[in-house]
Protein backbone atom coordinates (compact mmCIF):
# COMPACT_ATOMS: atom_id res chain seq x y z
CA UNK A 1 0.00 0.00 0.00
CA UNK A 2 1.66 3.26 -1.10
CA UNK A 3 1.82 6.34 1.50
CA UNK A 4 -0.35 8.30 -1.02
CA UNK A 5 -3.23 5.62 -1.08
CA UNK A 6 -2.99 5.05 2.65
CA UNK A 7 -3.03 9.23 3.67
CA UNK A 8 -6.06 9.53 0.67
CA UNK A 9 -8.06 6.41 2.76
CA UNK A 10 -7.15 8.40 6.10
CA UNK A 11 -8.67 11.60 4.90
CA UNK A 12 -11.85 10.09 3.26
CA UNK A 13 -12.30 8.69 6.61
CA UNK A 14 -11.88 11.29 8.83
CA UNK A 15 -14.24 13.53 6.02
CA UNK A 16 -17.29 10.48 6.55
CA UNK A 17 -16.85 10.76 10.47
CA UNK A 18 -17.16 13.93 10.08
CA UNK A 19 -20.29 14.13 8.01
CA UNK A 20 -21.96 11.13 10.14
CA UNK A 21 -21.07 12.66 13.73
CA UNK A 22 -22.38 16.44 12.63
CA UNK A 23 -25.73 15.02 10.63
CA UNK A 24 -26.27 13.33 13.48
CA UNK A 25 -25.53 16.38 15.91
CA UNK A 26 -28.10 18.30 13.68
CA UNK A 27 -30.61 15.80 13.83
CA UNK A 28 -30.90 16.10 17.46
CA UNK A 29 -30.51 20.15 17.49
CA UNK A 30 -33.11 20.25 15.32
CA UNK A 31 -34.94 17.74 17.48
CA UNK A 32 -35.59 15.85 14.13
CA UNK A 33 -34.71 12.15 15.48
CA UNK A 34 -37.82 11.34 17.49
CA UNK A 35 -37.44 7.76 17.34
CA UNK A 36 -33.70 7.69 16.83
CA UNK A 37 -34.11 5.44 13.61
CA UNK A 38 -32.78 7.71 11.32
CA UNK A 39 -29.50 8.40 13.62
CA UNK A 40 -29.42 5.04 13.94
CA UNK A 41 -29.83 3.95 10.09
CA UNK A 42 -26.51 6.69 9.51
CA UNK A 43 -23.16 4.98 7.84
CA UNK A 44 -20.83 5.31 5.69
CA UNK A 45 -18.60 2.30 3.15
CA UNK A 46 -15.10 3.31 1.88
CA UNK A 47 -12.91 2.14 -0.62
CA UNK A 48 -9.68 3.25 -1.63
CA UNK A 49 -7.60 1.87 -4.84
CA UNK A 50 -4.41 2.89 -6.46
CA UNK A 51 -6.88 4.92 -8.72
CA UNK A 52 -9.98 5.12 -7.98
CA UNK A 53 -12.13 5.49 -4.73
CA UNK A 54 -15.39 4.81 -3.75
CA UNK A 55 -17.66 6.70 -0.80
CA UNK A 56 -21.16 5.93 -0.36
CA UNK A 57 -23.30 6.91 2.60
CA UNK A 58 -26.11 4.83 4.15
CA UNK A 59 -29.27 6.14 5.58
CA UNK A 60 -33.21 5.54 5.95
CA UNK A 61 -34.96 5.65 2.98
CA UNK A 62 -37.01 8.94 3.86
CA UNK A 63 -33.32 10.68 4.70
CA UNK A 64 -33.62 12.73 2.10
CA UNK A 65 -37.00 14.17 2.56
CA UNK A 66 -35.83 15.33 5.86
CA UNK A 67 -32.79 16.84 4.35
CA UNK A 68 -34.02 18.43 1.69
CA UNK A 69 -37.80 18.93 2.39
CA UNK A 70 -40.62 18.65 0.39
CA UNK A 71 -42.79 21.31 -2.38
CA UNK A 72 -46.41 20.91 -0.99
CA UNK A 73 -48.98 21.40 -3.29
CA UNK A 74 -50.56 24.65 -2.42
CA UNK A 75 -47.37 26.52 -0.95
CA UNK A 76 -43.44 25.24 0.21
CA UNK A 77 -41.33 26.55 2.48
CA UNK A 78 -38.57 28.93 1.39
CA UNK A 79 -35.99 26.40 2.49
CA UNK A 80 -37.49 23.11 0.39
CA UNK A 81 -37.58 25.95 -2.57
CA UNK A 82 -34.54 23.94 -4.32
CA UNK A 83 -36.04 20.02 -3.22
CA UNK A 84 -36.24 17.72 -6.08
CA UNK A 85 -38.99 15.97 -4.02
CA UNK A 86 -43.04 17.81 -4.15
CA UNK A 87 -46.32 16.22 -3.57
CA UNK A 88 -47.95 15.75 -6.57
CA UNK A 89 -50.99 13.31 -5.97
CA UNK A 90 -50.50 11.33 -3.68
CA UNK A 91 -50.53 12.61 0.58
CA UNK A 92 -48.18 11.46 2.95
CA UNK A 93 -48.76 8.08 5.28
CA UNK A 94 -51.05 8.70 7.93
CA UNK A 95 -50.49 6.33 10.05
CA UNK A 96 -46.55 7.90 10.92
CA UNK A 97 -48.00 11.03 11.24
CA UNK A 98 -50.35 9.38 14.13
CA UNK A 99 -48.05 7.53 15.98
CA UNK A 100 -45.28 10.82 15.91
CA UNK A 101 -48.11 12.69 17.85
CA UNK A 102 -48.45 9.71 19.81
CA UNK A 103 -45.00 9.70 20.58
CA UNK A 104 -44.88 13.14 21.11
CA UNK A 105 -48.05 13.34 23.41
CA UNK A 106 -50.03 15.79 21.01
CA UNK A 107 -53.46 15.86 21.69
CA UNK A 108 -56.43 17.92 20.92
CA UNK A 109 -58.57 19.59 23.42
CA UNK A 110 -62.13 19.83 23.50
CA UNK A 111 -64.30 22.61 24.07
CA UNK A 112 -63.43 23.16 27.69
CA UNK A 113 -59.81 23.02 26.79
CA UNK A 114 -59.81 19.24 28.37
CA UNK A 115 -57.91 17.26 26.56
CA UNK A 116 -59.41 14.20 24.23
CA UNK A 117 -58.84 10.39 24.64
CA UNK A 118 -57.62 8.78 22.06
CA UNK A 119 -57.51 11.13 19.02
CA UNK A 120 -53.92 10.15 17.44
CA UNK A 121 -55.78 9.44 14.36
CA UNK A 122 -57.43 12.27 13.55
CA UNK A 123 -54.41 14.26 14.97
CA UNK A 124 -52.71 12.00 11.89
CA UNK A 125 -55.59 12.99 9.23
CA UNK A 126 -54.90 17.14 10.20
CA UNK A 127 -50.92 16.41 9.89
CA UNK A 128 -51.46 14.47 6.33
CA UNK A 129 -53.35 17.77 5.14
CA UNK A 130 -51.00 20.20 6.16
CA UNK A 131 -47.93 18.27 4.95
CA UNK A 132 -49.53 17.96 1.50
CA UNK A 133 -50.68 21.35 1.17
CA UNK A 134 -47.39 23.06 2.92
CA UNK A 135 -44.56 20.84 2.35
CA UNK A 136 -41.70 19.76 4.64
CA UNK A 137 -38.87 21.96 5.19
CA UNK A 138 -35.70 21.26 4.63
CA UNK A 139 -33.53 20.63 7.72
CA UNK A 140 -30.22 20.21 5.43
CA UNK A 141 -29.03 17.77 8.21
CA UNK A 142 -26.69 16.31 5.76
CA UNK A 143 -25.81 18.68 3.54
CA UNK A 144 -24.64 21.16 5.35
CA UNK A 145 -22.05 18.89 6.63
CA UNK A 146 -21.17 17.24 3.72
CA UNK A 147 -20.29 20.72 1.87
CA UNK A 148 -18.53 22.11 5.02
CA UNK A 149 -16.32 18.10 4.85
CA UNK A 150 -15.83 19.03 1.40
CA UNK A 151 -14.30 22.02 1.08
CA UNK A 152 -11.75 21.12 4.02
CA UNK A 153 -10.87 17.73 2.03
CA UNK A 154 -6.80 18.40 1.43
CA UNK A 155 -6.38 19.93 -1.90
CA UNK A 156 -4.13 16.90 -3.46
CA UNK A 157 -7.04 14.50 -2.64
CA UNK A 158 -9.63 16.71 -5.04
CA UNK A 159 -7.43 17.17 -8.12
CA UNK A 160 -6.15 13.94 -8.31
CA UNK A 161 -9.93 12.54 -8.48
CA UNK A 162 -10.63 15.52 -10.13
CA UNK A 163 -14.12 16.00 -7.48
CA UNK A 164 -16.61 18.19 -8.56
CA UNK A 165 -19.17 18.92 -5.33
CA UNK A 166 -22.28 19.65 -7.48
CA UNK A 167 -21.79 16.42 -9.65
CA UNK A 168 -20.80 14.14 -6.40
CA UNK A 169 -24.45 15.92 -4.61
CA UNK A 170 -26.03 14.93 -7.87
CA UNK A 171 -24.57 11.22 -7.79
CA UNK A 172 -24.92 10.40 -4.55
CA UNK A 173 -28.67 11.77 -4.39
Amino acid sequence: MSADYKRTQEALNKFAKYVIQQSRSNLSKQKKSVTGDLYKSMSYNLQVNPNSFSLEFFMADYAMFVDQGVKGKLSTYSQSRNSPFSFRGKKPPMQPLADWAKSRNIRLRDEKGRYKKGNYRTIGFILQKSIYEKGIKASMFFTKPFEKAFDNLPQEIVEAFGLDIEDLLEFTT
